[in-house]
Formats: structure tokens, sequence, C-alpha cells
């Protein structure tokens, strides 16, 4: 099984930007796919963004963040970034790291590992 552990979440304004990082461990090698989700409370699960690692990999992203956040390979082989600008109130929420063996399966939420997710806060 893939651990993953997300990190760079906090407090920020509106217009900030912000990066925040997801380390996997573990069988790695199974995570083809890595994704972004983030929950509000009160609100369902949305998904935010997913890239598969292997060579020439697809990038995927919700519409809700589309042209402000990119996702994209960490310096060390086990990190996935997203990085966030513009930020909005409306991105407040908690952001979790995902791993799947396909990038459709990111997409669809069939999920093998979450991690354990980070705060994001977005003041107006």
């Amino acid at each position: 099984q893939v651990h993953l552990v997300e990190s760079g979440g906090g407090l920020v304004q509106a217009g900030d930007s912000l990066r925040l990082s997801c380390t996997a461990s573990g069988r790695t090698l199974s995570a083809v796919a890595i994704g972004w989700f983030r929950q509000a409370p009160g609100k369902e699960r949305e998904f935010v963004a997913a890239m598969s690692r292997t060579t020439g990999g697809l990038i995927y992203y919700g519409d809700s963040v589309k042209g402000r956040f990119t996702i994209s390979p960490g310096n060390a082989m086990n990190v996935i970034n997203l990085q966030m600008n513009s930020l909005k109130p409306e991105d407040t929420a908690t952001y979790y790291c995902a791993a799947a063996a396909t990038i459709a399966s990111v997409q669809s939420a069939d999920i093998d590992s979450w991690g354990q997710g980070t705060q994001v806060t977005v003041s107006s």
C-alpha cells in the first residue's frame, strides 16, 4: 500500500498563493496516478487535479481550479506538488492527496490510498 502525507496548508488572504506537497512512501510503483481532492464543511468531496506519473503523463484539472492551480512533480521522485495561485475564499477546504493505479481511477475517485489531509483557509 502507498502511504501519502500532505504538507503546506495554511491561512492566506484572497489573491495569495500556496503550494501543497504530497509525499508518497511504501509501494509507490503501484501509484501510477496521483491526485488532489478537497472537501469543505457541509460539501461533497471535489476533484481538484490529477497527474499520471508515467512518461508523457496526463494532467487533468477540476473546472473550478483551471488556470489557477498547477499539479507537478516535486524535486524528489516521490513528491507531487499542487501550486495554488489567485486563491479565493471558496477554495477553503481540507485538501487530500490520493493515489490510484490509473488517472481515470483518480478522476472517478476510485482511490487506493488517501492522505490525512491538510487545511487551506482563504480569508476575504
